[in-house]
């Protein structure tokens, strides 16, 4: 294998370790604050600018959050939930999609999905699918509405103030190198 390929290998290798610990890092130092998360426009910003090595990125951050607090329903919550992030996302990235009410307004409904998908699973894998399904399930969601709200809102806000510059900057530090590592 030639220096180039090695070292083309490596700068990816590298990306995707840093965008995966700073997914890590981002979740741990907001994790005192219920709701109140970063994960949502790291994952967002991530495959929007690097597209599927944003996406790559994404799915280490869920299996390190698993090996660090074990295996349980919000597993298959995060596998489903963030990976749709960073998809969706990548996709607005290819196809240059840059309207900060789109942008947002996806990552709000995004976020409110979570919420939805959280307590599907919860109510489907713990209590199971049969009798009163929909009434149980109505149960979860009620008793964790407070907390959805928090985090709607607070993505709201990031994505409105943040989104645009973060990926803005994380373009104009990054992409020529990144860039030709796909060249």
């Amino acid at each position: 294998m030639n220096s180039s390929l090695r070292q083309k290998g490596a700068l990816k290798l590298a990306l995707i370790a840093i965008m995966t610990a700073t997914l890590e890092v981002g979740k741990l130092a907001l994790s005192f604050i219920p709701n109140v998360e970063i994960v949502t426009l790291l994952c967002a910003a991530y495959g929007y600018v690097f597209g599927y090595y944003g996406v790559i990125a994404t799915y280490i951050f869920v299996g390190i959050e698993t090996l660090i607090w074990g295996v349980n329903t919000w597993v298959v919550t995060y596998l489903i939930h963030w990976g749709c992030v960073a998809l969706v996302f990548m996709l607005f990235g290819k196809f240059k999609i840059k309207n900060r009410l789109i942008i947002t307004v996806t990552a709000v409904l995004l976020t409110a999905a979570f919420g939805v998908l959280s307590s599907l699973v919860d109510t489907g894998l713990l209590t199971g699918f049969w009798n009163d399904f929909w009434k149980r399930f109505a149960i979860l969601y009620v008793r964790g509405f407070a907390f959805y709200i928090v985090q709607i809102v607070c993505n709201l806000l990031l994505f409105l103030i943040v989104f645009k510059p973060m990926a803005n900057r994380i373009d104009k530090i990054l992409p020529d190198k990144f860039r030709s590592i796909d060249g």
